[in-house]
């Protein structure tokens, strides 16, 4: 495996900044070979501004508007390329588990395991996922108060895990809408574990495009600066070379070539608020 941080614990520890980075979802059954040159490109942009990261990509995206939306290929069919990766790029891998059966295949392959914001709450899910010993990034769900994210934590806690990662995705406003509270970064940090901002799905509009979401991709940059100005320790985003032509999520997503700048800019903010 590919370690994002080597502490046994990440409870009172005081990370560099951190992105978990990548596209929404594998798309190579359409596009061959696009997942793997994603995971080099984006290697090759957090190495150049110095920023340590994980590459995130779905294999399954079990959570769409509509039944007949793009998904990904599944855990059987992206087992061999996640150890592809691994093999020819040598990045930690993250990936969102929505089933106990996929548990413990993906914990093979995966250094980080993503709870789902729509499962957050999924006392046995969640304590089953912590159980792996792998990182778990939690998704806090559109519906969890800061302060009640504490509960989650110690649901994860009472399998020893404390490799744990704590991301906020935005609370559900109203229709088809998602606002980031910027109160409930200081609020979550006092339990003692990373905080990430969701720079993407914040701004996503849920199911805001019929059968579908879309997104606001203009507010990614300020969202996720005034985040890190707030208290986050690391950004989540999705990105894709070519967001307009994404299977899933592209409204939401940035362009690859943007990610380096923004990320530098993340950087510097956080390095300010340590101060």
């Amino acid at each position: 495996m590919t370690d994002l941080f080597p502490h046994k614990s990440f409870h009172g520890v005081a990370l560099p900044f951190f992105a978990l980075v990548g596209p929404d979802v594998i798309e190579d059954s359409v596009r061959p070979g696009q997942t793997l040159e994603f995971a080099q490109r984006l290697k090759a942009i957090c190495a150049e501004v110095g920023v340590p990261f994980a590459f995130k990509v779905s294999y399954d995206k079990a959570n769409r508007t509509g039944v007949d939306s793009f998904r990904g290929p599944g855990l059987a069919g992206a087992m061999e390329l996640f150890r592809e990766i691994r093999r020819v790029v040598g990045v930690p891998l993250l990936s969102d588990v929505h089933r106990f059966e996929e548990i413990e295949p993906a914990a093979e392959v995966l250094d980080i395991l993503q709870v789902p914001a729509f499962l957050s709450r999924q006392t046995d899910l969640v304590v089953e996922i912590a159980r792996t010993g792998r990182i778990v990034n939690w998704k806090k769900g559109q519906f969890v108060a800061p302060r009640d994210v504490e509960h989650a934590l110690n649901k994860m806690v009472s399998t020893g895990n404390e490799r744990i990662i704590v991301t906020e995705r935005g609370y559900m406003f109203g229709y088809n809408n998602m606002v980031v509270d910027m109160r409930g970064f200081p609020i979550m940090k006092q339990f003692g574990y990373p905080v990430v901002i969701d720079a993407t799905h914040s701004i996503q509009l849920p199911s805001g495009a019929g059968g579908k979401s879309s997104g606001e991709r203009q507010f990614v940059a300020p969202i996720a600066q005034a985040a890190v100005a707030a208290g986050a320790d690391g950004a989540f985003m999705e990105t894709h070379a070519d967001p307009e032509i994404a299977l899933c999520d592209g409204p939401n997503m940035i362009p690859m070539a943007q990610v380096g700048a923004l990320l530098k800019r993340l950087k510097t903010i956080h390095a300010l608020v340590r101060e």
